[in-house]
């Protein structure tokens, strides 16, 4: 990890440096007493080398290791799930490491230890063969446990977090969960205006738990905010929600670039990215905000009378199913439908129709604040593609000029020849229009796309049956919008989604 930035970071050295010194033997204890004068250069090298060396391997040699490789998926990367043939996941354990976690994570550097088959339990059915441990070494438990999706689990010594290995994305398993969270947010659909209604009515409430409870709401149905768990102190980087919001992530402003009741948000989300909005509210919710906020320190809960798990209870009541996280399920999924509405033509070129549908995710990342840094390589890409960009105008004034000119040669001469030359003068035009057409959608898809990731919420958050619907709608191939991984996560969808689908 020398290349890589954490390794200049304090909390990284030292807190490697601590669990390194565990490592050491008595004699090495004494010898390696600062960091600072370690060099690790000869041990980097070769690991560089070792990397090089795989790049630069024969045709050959790649060959044999693929098949090596297959052979361990064929043995080791499937399961019978009720008969059925289905695919394991990450059935690969993570070698030990050094963990990063995301942000300010105060556990970074420290050592990821080597999994041992002590540490982990086996979930199969009675019936079943049992995967044999390595030589010399027992499972910790083997259980036969139906009630849950995990084949293989163990806890991680850094967060004490469980770890599992689960079926592979596109198994029947994981397609009606996947199915089956899409219709609940579905149903929220008929269900919403009257939970509107209810919260807004509690706004009044006489009782504190009440009101804070319909604000929290509020908030996470108009900005689909995550409802925010509970978490041990000082254990993991200080990551908040909407109900562990403090009064330090807050500033009301009753006046603000033209808007009344504004409410300014600034507090670190999960993984550690910040979530900064500034949110003209109703008067309501911004006169509660000012009472909540009344004797409190900046430290303080917000939320002090409320919790994730109130709030859940609260909404199940409403309707069955319901937690704060379908509300972001069901915002994603029903702006992106409205975004392609509004956002594409049938008639469009397809190069136009997919900038629009990837405009329409663009929506739906920025509402669920899915940001990501810029890539590290962008200034020099962009740069690489308007200069292809530039070129192709180059080459489209000069197939213009000669396509005048053979349009010339056809008057004077008058015979079938050069007509031949004056199409195949506008083919060469045309040609060059769509190509240029390309890279500029490219070069404007890319910037769009500099600091928000569409990924996460096209995986999690959006019903794909809109997406095949629409595809089906503007005669737009599938490929086009899933790559191979995404088309077999969501072949539930594909295989059953017709054009008339509405979220």
């Amino acid at each position: 990890m020398l290349d890589h930035e954490y390794t200049t970071k304090v909390v990284f050295r030292e807190n490697f440096f601590k669990d390194w010194r565990k490592e050491m033997t008595h004699e090495e204890r004494s010898l390696i007493q600062d960091l600072d004068k370690c060099d690790f250069g000869e041990i980097h090298a070769m690991h560089k080398a070792k990397t090089e060396a795989r790049k630069n391997m024969s045709k050959e040699e790649k060959q044999a290791l693929k098949e090596a490789n297959q052979k361990i998926v064929d043995e080791y990367g499937y399961c019978l799930l009720d008969h059925h043939k289905e695919r394991i996941g990450n059935f690969k354990i993570e070698p030990p490491g050094l963990f990063r976690g995301r942000g300010e994570h105060p556990k970074q550097g420290m050592l990821k230890k080597r999994i041992q088959p002590e540490d982990v339990i086996i979930n199969c059915s009675k019936d079943s063969r049992i995967p044999v441990p390595p030589a010399g070494h027992h499972w910790k438990e083997v259980r036969h446990d139906n009630s849950v999706t995990w084949l293989v689990s163990w806890t991680e010594n850094i967060q004490g977090s469980n770890k599992y290995i689960m079926l592979n994305a596109n198994s029947k398993l994981k397609g009606e969960k996947d199915w089956e969270k899409y219709e609940v947010a579905r149903k929220l659909k008929s269900r919403v205006d009257d939970i509107r209604y209810q919260y807004l009515q509690d706004l009044k409430s006489k009782q504190m738990v009440t009101r804070q409870r319909a604000v929290a709401l509020y908030f996470i149905d108009k900005l689909a905010l995550r409802a925010g768990n509970e978490k041990e102190e000082g254990e993991t980087a200080d990551t908040v929600g909407c109900c562990s919001l403090r009064v330090e992530h807050i500033t009301l402003h009753e006046q603000l670039d033209g808007n009344e009741c504004v409410v300014e948000f600034d507090f670190l989300g999960k993984d550690c990215i910040r979530y900064y909005n500034k949110v003209p509210v109703i008067k309501k919710v911004f006169k509660n905000l000012k009472l909540f906020l009344e004797n409190k320190q900046p430290g303080d809960e917000l939320f002090d009378r409320l919790n994730t798990n109130v709030l859940n209870k609260h909404l199940s009541s409403l309707m069955p199913g319901l937690t704060a996280k379908v509300f972001r399920t069901y915002n994603a999924s029903i702006t992106l439908q409205q975004q392609l509405k509004e956002l594409t033509n049938s008639q469009s070129h397809l190069l136009a129709k997919l900038l629009s549908y990837n405009r329409a995710n663009r929506a739906v990342a920025i509402l669920c604040n899915h940001q990501r840094a810029p890539p590290k390589t962008f200034e020099q890409s962009m740069a690489n593609l308007q200069a292809k960009i530039d070129a192709r105008k180059e080459q489209l004034a000069l197939a213009k000029t000669e396509l005048k000119q053979a349009k010339k040669e056809a008057k004077t001469k008058g015979n079938s020849d050069p007509k031949l030359l004056v199409e195949r003068k506008k083919a060469a035009v045309k040609r060059c229009e769509e190509q240029l057409l390309k890279l500029e959608v490219q070069a404007t898809d890319r910037e769009e796309n500099k600091q928000i990731a569409l990924g996460t919420s096209k995986l999690n958050y959006l019903d794909p049956r809109i997406s095949v619907a629409w595809c089906k709608n503007m005669e737009v191939p599938i490929e086009k919008i899933y790559n191979k991984t995404q088309r077999e996560k969501f072949a539930w969808a594909i295989d059953m989604t017709e054009a008339d689908f509405e979220f």
